[in-house]
């Protein structure tokens, strides 16, 4: 039983590391993010508004589900920052493509309209889906 407990502890070390560098990236990421929309969403949030919060929420869960990935795959911490990167530019470049595809977005999001944030959310969500996928193991 010592040697099975002893065992499961081994692992915790590397647990904590690549969960604090995901963490660091998540925090990184939504900072860039919030930085290169023209809106401030955390304030909108803050006054109930859902067009910011779906939107906020749906790129948050593009960049997780292929950091995630990059996480369980990762075979060295180099591997990890670099798909982790890698996901965090897809994201954000999926933002600037639905900006410039729906131009109205800018001042949409922060008027409440729902569908803007909805639509915004799908694209990231559906890009982190699409990020991880690709990500071969």
């Amino acid at each position: 039983m010592r040697e099975f407990v002893g065992q499961s502890i081994a692992g915790f070390p590397p647990f904590i590391l690549y969960f604090l560098i995901a963490a660091a990236m998540l925090i990184v990421f939504v900072a860039i993010y919030l930085r290169i929309t023209p809106y401030r969403e955390v304030d909108l949030i803050k006054q109930g508004n859902c067009a910011a919060a779906v939107s906020l929420s749906g790129s948050i869960i593009g960049f997780v589900l292929p950091l995630a990935h990059a996480v369980a795959q990762a075979v060295n911490l180099t591997d990890l920052l670099l798909w982790g990167l890698l996901a965090m530019v897809v994201q954000l470049v999926s933002y600037l493509l639905v900006r410039a595809l729906i131009p109205g977005i800018v001042s949409g999001i922060p008027q409440g309209q729902v569908a803007h944030g909805i639509f915004l959310a799908t694209v990231s969500v559906a890009a982190g889906i699409l990020n991880a996928a690709c990500m071969a193991d």
